[in-house]
């Protein structure tokens, strides 16, 4: 993994699990460990690459400084976005029995919306089982409903935690 990227995605990930969702420029510094994501950082980071991140991150609108006293960085709502995709990527790859289906009816007023949590899905390696009926391995349940609640949908989605809709294949046939 890139390092610039992978310091890029801690720092999302850190003020994503952060309760506020600010931390300290120099607690970060610091204390790189205490908000890895995964425990991938056990040591410090220098001052130098952490700000040429956070310029980029502030650039791109996924983050936004607070305070006039010390430095401290908060997220913004594309930040929240984006770390809860960069989470999802990096869910364990691991089956656990469950199937995640995610069914949607969202008005074609809303299409713009639909046609994000489409792509993401696809992103994600969901499966179309039908036109707004698509399904995954991955154990994203609870991401899944944070970001239908966030983007204002969810009223149109269900997801589904199941162990028993069969393969693929058989799903498929019984769609037909």
């Amino acid at each position: 993994m890139n390092k610039r990227k992978s310091i890029s995605e801690l720092v999302l990930l850190a003020l994503e699990k952060t309760i506020d969702g600010s931390i300290r420029m120099e607690d970060f510094l610091n204390n790189p460990h205490y908000y890895a994501y995964g425990g991938r950082w056990g040591y410090p980071l220098k001052k130098s690459t952490l700000a040429i991140v956070l310029r980029r991150l502030r650039e791109r609108g996924l983050i936004d400084f607070v305070g006039s006293t010390a430095l401290i960085f908060k997220l913004t709502d594309s930040g929240k976005d984006k770390a809860l995709w960069v989470k999802m990527t990096e869910l364990e790859e691991k089956w656990d029995g469950k199937w995640r289906i995610i069914i949607w009816d969202i008005p074609e007023k809303r299409r713009e919306v639909r046609n994000l949590l489409r792509g993401k899905l696809k992103k994600l390696g969901f499966r179309q089982f039908q036109k707004s009926v698509w399904g995954s391995k991955k154990n994203c349940t609870k991401i899944l409903r944070k970001f239908i609640k966030q983007i204002g949908i969810e009223d149109w989605v269900m997801v589904i935690e199941s162990e028993n809709i069969g393969d693929i294949t058989e799903i498929k046939r019984s769609l037909k």
